[in-house]
């Protein structure tokens, strides 16, 4: 990644003014309690401020490497077994009892907000700059935008209704006046609002070199694919033929702008290689990390170290690692190396359990301190394909939606998915196309933070709570599945926000 992404200015830092004083997201000093006009001058600080938004997203309270709270192990993918010390808030989200005054809930909204916020300095007074290179202007307003998007997609899947909010405040009533939820619809128009004005800009198709971890085009269109088919499949049914239509041509378009032939040309293991990263051609849009960097190097093949191991990381770990649930290993058809390359089981007395092994660095460059150099992986093309075969299978064009799901399992080394029906045990367990492309979704992609946003997708809230509810209570430890009702969809609205004004920061029913 580009050094300036690392860097955040104090234009950038006004963004954290969205957790002052009433501990609301809204919340901020009005702008003329910082002098922006001593800070925000020149196109380099336009760029250090769009810079800090990247940079925001690194957190695990974000959509960072070590995000995983909010997605894996609130699905059946992973999870912790015990619900003691530090584990005690962050269990809820496994355990299906998660409280709305939960401090970590609230850390991941304010988080989120707060990446919201940084992008709308930038686009709020981003006109007051002169540029001698109007190129240079669009780029940051494209940029500042779609990440604004994904940040607001994050947040409709995860809490439904919420507030919008595209501008600053020059005073506590303008902030007043905008603490209300909006409803997801409009939320959602302003998403794609954002990607499309982004779109519609001179970022190249595909980012390189120092230029790594910013947005593209490709990542553009994929991210704008995957929201309206979020929409068809969650939202106003009556849109649902044109919004899956949309989704074909958007991802499409993603699919078409890949520098690889087929997905077989990249073998699965070398898409998480740390040595191979910076040629990787399957990865559209990822958070870079710098290998032995104290600051900015990757620490998830370390924290997902389990004792006695040594495959992940050069760092000693005395404990469970990254806990994967016995219902995922079970999942995995027989002789898939994808779970070769993703799990290990873990001999030590103290562990006995699998853990994640599917981002490693135990090179001396990562050292014993555990600075890895892995990239997160924020789209791919695997991710691509399978949306590309659930949307065709949605339109009815069964022919196409088996074709791209094969590219994934034939890279993978597995059967077709005609061979494997034939098998019993692949017929009974998938019986349909939809569980198929979801089962390969499952295992291609696990633990990379899609699993619980696919389960929303692909269930209505009654089915989801069926699918959980016939699941074996002895695969997921004392987390209790008996807890999933109708409620869990959406995570609660934090009670810190909620008090602001109970009638327009409602609560989600059942909490």
């Amino acid at each position: 990644m580009n050094k300036k992404i690392l860097t955040i200015s104090c234009i950038a830092a006004l963004a954290l003014s969205a957790v002052s004083c009433k501990k609301s997201f809204l919340e901020q000093y009005p702008p003329n309690a910082v002098e922006l006009n001593s800070s925000f001058r020149t196109p380099t600080d336009v760029l250090t401020a769009v810079n800090g938004i990247y940079q925001s997203l690194r957190s695990s309270n974000n959509i960072g490497e070590n995000s995983g709270l909010w997605t894996d192990e609130r699905s059946d993918d992973t999870g912790r077994n015990d619900n003691q010390s530090n584990a005690g808030e962050p269990f809820q989200f496994g355990d299906f009892s998660i409280l709305p005054s939960n401090t970590y809930l609230k850390s991941h909204w304010v988080s989120l907000y707060g990446t919201i916020s940084r992008a709308n300095v930038v686009l709020n007074n981003i006109d007051r700059i002169t540029f001698s290179d109007a190129a240079q202007k669009q780029q940051y307003i494209a940029e500042s935008k779609f990440l604004r998007a994904v940040m607001y997609f994050h947040l409709v899947r995860t809490w439904g209704d919420v507030p919008l909010v595209t501008k600053t405040f020059n005073g506590l009533d303008e902030l007043n006046a905008s603490t209300f939820r909006e409803k997801q619809g409009t939320v959602y128009a302003q998403i794609v609002t954002d990607l499309k004005d982004a779109l519609n800009s001179n970022l190249p198709n595909l980012q390189s070199g120092a230029n790594l971890g910013r947005a593209s085009k490709a990542a553009i269109n994929a991210i704008l694919g995957q929201v309206y088919l979020t929409m068809a499949t969650t939202q106003d049914q009556s849109n649902r033929q044109s919004n899956l239509n949309d989704a074909r041509t958007y991802l499409l378009a993603a699919y078409n702008m890949r520098t690889f032939s087929t997905l077989s040309s990249i073998p699965y293991a070398d898409v998480f290689d740390v040595s191979k990263k910076a040629n990787n051609a399957e990865v559209i849009w990822q958070i870079v990390n710098k290998q032995g960097d104290p600051t900015y190097s990757s620490s998830i093949a370390a924290n997902n170290q389990a004792a006695g191991e040594t495959i992940n990381s050069l760092k000693p770990s005395s404990g469970v690692g990254g806990n994967v649930t016995p219902d995922l290993i079970k999942d995995y058809e027989m002789n898939d190396p994808r779970m070769a390359f993703s799990v290990k089981f873990a001999s030590n007395a103290n562990v006995r359990d699998y853990f994640i092994t599917k981002f490693r660095d135990a090179s001396s460059a990562a050292s014993n301190l555990g600075y890895g150099g892995n990239d997160w992986p924020l789209i791919r093309y695997a991710d691509v394909i399978l949306m590309l075969a659930e949307v065709s299978n949605y339109l009815g064009d069964t022919n196409n939606a088996i074709a791209y799901l094969d590219q994934v399992r034939t890279r993978a080394g597995m059967p077709t998915y005609a061979a494997s029906l034939a098998t019993a045990g692949y017929s009974s367990k998938y019986p349909t196309l939809r569980l198929a492309i979801l089962h390969e979704r499952r295992v291609e992609l696990a633990f990379e933070h899609h699993r619980w946003y696919d389960l929303l997708r692909t269930f209505s809230t009654e089915e989801l709570v069926s699918y959980f509810k016939a699941k074996s209570q002895s695969d997921f430890g004392i987390a209790r599945l008996a807890n999933f009702t109708t409620k869990d969809r959406y995570f609660p609205i934090p009670f810190d926000e909620y008090k602001l004004d109970p009638a327009k920061m409602y609560q989600n029913p059942g909490y």
